[in-house]
């Protein structure tokens, strides 16, 4: 009965996080209660969330994701070029490879001054709006929301900045348990870049 459970709560929450751009915390808050589930019900992890996200992308989206997640990749790259003075560090669905067109960039910036970034924004003369999200901890950070046009994907993007103190990047980089790095820096995301080209020039 547990294995079936959580396994509607995968399916319903890897449908919300895709379909509607939630993060997985909040998707599976939700498919809890779209299931008529109590709050305190034991939620699956991570690990088993991303699993059902990438199987819910290959049934119902293979035929537009990895375009939509490569133009993702190339606008998050712009920005961490923008901020490169704030050592920035890709993650979220665009890093794993899991976005699609209704996902945010999340970009952690690591900075000696937590004001430096916002700063550098208001210096660019980009609008952006200040608020709270959740850290690498669990802690509350300050997050610094830009939304930006996509003539690709013909949207709004949302780039959310997450400011970091410099002290906090160790940490940021520990391997998951999968043994995978978190986060990217602007090295890793041209990589990224580069070996999916690579990978779209030979496909048949």
């Amino acid at each position: 009965m547990a294995s079936n459970q959580t396994s509607e709560i995968l399916h319903s929450a890897a449908r919300l996080a895709v379909d509607e751009g939630l993060d997985w915390g909040g998707a599976k808050r939700r498919a809890l209660r779209e299931l008529g589930l109590p709050a305190r019900t034991p939620l699956p992890d991570n690990l088993q969330m991303e699993d059902a996200v990438r199987e819910h992308i290959a049934l119902f989206h293979a035929d537009t994701q990895p375009r939509e997640l490569h133009l993702l990749r190339v606008l998050a790259l712009e920005w961490m070029r923008r901020m490169q003075a704030f050592r920035p560090y890709l993650g979220g669905a665009v890093w794993w490879g899991t976005a699609t067109r209704r996902s945010d960039v999340v970009i952690a910036l690591f900075c000696d001054d937590p004001k430096s970034a916002e700063i550098e924004l208001i210096n660019q003369r980009v609008c952006y709006e200040p608020g709270r999200t959740v850290g690498l901890r669990g802690e509350p950070v300050d997050v610094l929301a830009v939304r930006v046009r996509s003539a690709q994907l013909n949207q709004d993007v949302t780039v959310q900045l997450l400011v970091y103190d410099l002290d906090d990047l160790r940490g940021a980089l520990r391997a998951d348990p999968r043994g995978r790095a978190p986060r990217g820096d602007i090295a890793a995301v041209q990589l990224l870049l580069e070996v999916g080209s690579a990978s779209a020039t030979l496909a048949p």
